[in-house]
C-alpha cells in the first residue's frame, strides 16, 4: 500500500502524528540547551501542508492559504479576535488582586512599541509564538472533525489534542496542567470565530497572537510569579465561562446561529484507486 493511499484513508490521523512529530523534534534539543522551548510550534502547519500535499496535491495546499489569507469577516470579529483575550486576561488580574495578589499597577511601564512588536513576531514569524499552529489546527484539521460532528464535539476532540500537543511544555514546567483545561476552553471559543467568519484561520491567528502577547508584555509583569497559578486557575475559569455562554448563546450544532460549521470532506481516491465492485446477484 502506497504512502498516498495510506494518507488518503486515515487523513486525520496522519495529520495528529505529524502535528506531533514535527514539533516534539524540538525536546531533545530543549534538553540540551539548544533551543528555549520543547516544541516547534510550526509543526501542525507543516503536518497540514504535507497531509494536504500527499491527498489533495496543489489545489489542496492553495485552498489552506486561501483560509490564512481570508480577510473580508466583518470588523467586529476583528474586535472580539484581539479583545477576547485581553478581556479574559484582565478580568483575571482584577479577580487575582481582589484574592490578595501582588501586583504593579503603579510601576508597570506599557511600552506600546515594545507591544506591538511582540505581537507582529509572535504573529508573522513561524516558531516564535502559538499563531502558525493554527492554520494546523484550525485551517486543516477542524473542518473535517467538523464533518458529520456537531461543531461542540469537534471542538472538544480538537481541543485534546491541542492540550496534548503541549505536553512537553508541561513537562518541563513552561505551561501548567491547569493551563491544559484553559486550552480546551480557548479552542470552543476560537471555533466560534472560525465558523462565524467563514473559516478565517487569519482571525485565529490574530486571537491567538492577542494571547500569547496579552502573557508576555503585559500579564506577567503585572502580577507576581507566586501569584501565577492563581492567574492560571482565574483565566481558566474565564475562559471556560466563555465556552459556556458561546455554547449557549451559538449552539453547540454549529456554533454559530447564522452559519453553518466549516466542514471539509476527506480527499477521495482517484478513479485509477477505487476498488470495482463485484455485481451483487439478483434476488
Amino acid at each position: 500500500m502506497t504512502v498516498q493511499v495510506r494518507f488518503r484513508q486515515h487523513p486525520l490521523l496522519w495529520f495528529a502524528i505529524l502535528a506531533l512529530g514535527l514539533s516534539w523534534w524540538a525536546w531533545p534539543l530543549y534538553g540540551l540547551g539548544l533551543l528555549p522551548v520543547p516544541v516547534a510550534s510550526f509543526g501542525p502547519f507543516l503536518a497540514a501542508l504535507t497531509v494536504l500535499a500527499v491527498t489533495e496535491g496543489w489545489s489542496g495546499v492553495v485552498g489552506l492559504f486561501r483560509r490564512m489569507g481570508r480577510w473580508r469577516v466583518g470588523l467586529v470579529w476583528y474586535l472580539l479576535a484581539l479583545g477576547t483575550p485581553l478581556f479574559i486576561s484582565a478580568v483575571a488580574v482584577l479577580l487575582n488582586l481582589a484574592l490578595g495578589a501582588q501586583a504593579h499597577l503603579v510601576t508597570l511601564d506599557l511600552d506600546w512599541m515594545s507591544i506591538l512588536s511582540t505581537f507582529a513576531a509572535v504573529l508573522l514569524i513561524p516558531g516564535f509564538g502559538g499563531a502558525w499552529e493554527e492554520p494546523g489546527w484550525r485551517g486543516y484539521a477542524l473542518p473535517r472533525l467538523q464533518s458529520g460532528r456537531t461543531a461542540l464535539r469537534a471542538a472538544l476532540t480538537l481541543g485534546v489534542l491541542v492540550a496534548g500537543w503541549h505536553l512537553p511544555l508541561t513537562m518541563v514546567g513552561q505551561v501548567s496542567w491547569v493551563d491544559m483545561i484553559q486550552i480546551i476552553g480557548a479552542v470552543i471559543v476560537f471555533n466560534w470565530l472560525f465558523n462565524n467568519t467563514g473559516g478565517s484561520v487569519l482571525i485565529i491567528m490574530l486571537a491567538h497572537a492577542a494571547n500569547n502577547t496579552v502573557w508576555k508584555t503585559l500579564t506577567s509583569k503585572v502580577v507576581d510569579e507566586p501569584d501565577f497559578l492563581r492567574q492560571a486557575v482565574l483565566q481558566t475559569v474565564l475562559w471556560c465561562v466563555t465556552a459556556v455562554v458561546v455554547v449557549l448563546a451559538a449552539g453547540p450544532a454549529h456554533l454559530s446561529r447564522r452559519h453553518h460549521r466549516q466542514e471539509e470532506s476527506p480527499a477521495l481516491p482517484r478513479r485509477s484507486e477505487h476498488v470495482v465492485p463485484v455485481a451483487a446477484g439478483r434476488s
